[in-house]
């Protein structure tokens, strides 16, 4: 196979062809390197690339006895994650820079299933708003979403089948849907987030990209320690929240309405209903607990380094050091509330339903976009999934999102494996 072949390939295919011993994963990370240098001038998804360290792995692997469910399977990071042996930047200046000698939690379960690291992708500052450098692999002019710019972008131009990413408003799905590809976030606390540099602990999530559901089944499987399979299931039971579809674009709720209408017709029940009343709050109050929590996160750094801050995670962090404890505490009950409130609809239904984004990925790189509609599950810590559903006539990826109950992420899985069968969504960026 060309390089860009074997580049293009998902992780179950790759791995099911290094476990056949008809591809080696010396030529997998060959490709993927070739590819990286074809490109990231222009896309500017890598902060760093380790291709001495991913080769010297990748000679490993070759010989190993004992495969793991990722053997040679090239993985991105997100530079908020800690890597043993490479600089954490966080996109962030130098003063918070370090180079750790243990692997963050996530990474070191990949690299124990036979994953190789290739490099380190770029965030925004801190996981916050303040742009990377990232462009979109479909329209360079277009940003590719935050915070996790960068392994959204690099898993969308084929320079790598998996990705990890974290979210703690929108980075995980939003990127996703901007660059046409899946996002994956389980529930919160899932995964464990050791060796990620925190925004709010209450919020985070590690999540994945690929182009796959069944390729981030698999990296959730061995991120979460069990048996996951994201077979197709049969028709799901999907509910559609009309205020959601009236939060989007008129574009991009007709596109989500016609995806529900093509549901139907394969078998799918559509119902609609109403979120439980407490959603009308639960920006707000996830915007308190955020503040406050990045506040206390970022106090004795920021306490020195203030004037280093980007402008946006410099707003939220002065904005969180005003918070009271009274105020945090209510919001953060407020939270969970709403969690419990909406947890038994969404345990009804097979899936929720909604548009990723309001529209398609915005003109410039001074914004990451809009992260409304992927706020309310990071905020309730439910499992949530983008799946990249049609092109817009911009030519832009169009997304849809599907939520489940706290719990079930596996369940989502397999639902998302059936919507996608459904899309048949094939295309890429033409890069």
């Amino acid at each position: 196979m060309a390089p860009l072949e074997l580049a293009a390939l998902g992780v179950a295919e790759a791995r099911e062809r290094i476990g056949r011993g008809t591809l080696s994963p010396v030529a997998l990370v060959e490709a993927c390197l070739e590819r990286i240098g074809a490109l990231d001038a222009t896309v500017q998804a890598w902060v760093h690339v380790d291709a001495k360290g991913a080769l010297a792995a990748a000679r490993l692997a070759e010989h190993a006895a004992v495969r793991g469910p990722l053997h040679g399977i090239p993985v991105a990071v997100k530079d908020i994650f800690d890597v043993a042996g490479l600089p954490t930047t966080a996109g962030a200046p130098p003063f918070a820079h370090r180079r750790p000698d243990e692997d963050a939690a996530s990474v070191a379960l990949l690299r124990a299933a036979g994953a190789i690291v290739l490099g380190k992708t770029h965030t925004t500052q801190f996981a916050y708003r303040d742009p990377a450098p990232t462009r979109n692999p479909w329209n360079l002019a277009h940003t590719p979403g935050g915070s996790s710019s960068g392994s959204a972008a690099a898993v969308a131009a084929r320079m790598v089948p998996l990705a990890l990413g974290s979210q703690t408003v929108g980075s995980v799905l939003r990127p996703a849907a901007y660059c046409g590809v899946v996002g994956f976030k389980p529930t919160h606390g899932l995964v464990p987030t050791a060796g990620v540099i925190p925004l709010a602990w209450s919020l985070d999530h590690v999540g994945v990209f690929t182009r796959e559901v069944a390729d981030a089944a698999a990296a959730f499987a061995v991120l979460a320690r069990r048996s996951v399979a994201a077979e197709p299931c049969g028709p799901p039971r999907l509910a559609l929240a009309p205020e959601l579809l009236r939060r989007a674009s008129r574009e991009v709720a007709a596109h989500v309405q016609a995806t529900a209408d093509a549901f139907a017709r394969a078998g799918a029940t559509i119902t609609e209903v109403k979120l439980p009343g407490s959603f009308d709050g639960i920006h707000a109050v996830g915007q308190t607990v955020l503040g406050s929590e990045a506040a206390a996160s970022h106090e004795p750094r920021f306490a020195k380094h203030a004037d280093q801050y980007g402008p946006e995670i410099r707003r939220l962090v002065e904005a969180g050091l005003t918070i009271s404890a009274v105020t945090y505490l209510g919001a953060n009950r407020a939270r969970l509330a709403f969690r419990e409130e909406v947890l038994e609809l969404l345990a009804a239904h097979d899936g929720l339903l909604s548009p990723t984004a309001p529209a398609p990925a915005p003109e410039g790189l001074a914004s990451t976009g809009d992260a409304s509609l992927c706020a309310p599950w990071s905020f309730a810590g439910v499992p949530a999934i983008s799946l990249p559903s049609g092109l817009a006539p911009s030519g832009l990826p169009l997304a849809i999102q599907l939520v489940q109950a706290a719990g079930a992420s596996a369940r989502l899985l397999s639902v998302a494996a059936w919507c996608e069968r459904q899309l048949a969504f094939t295309r890429s960026p033409g890069l």
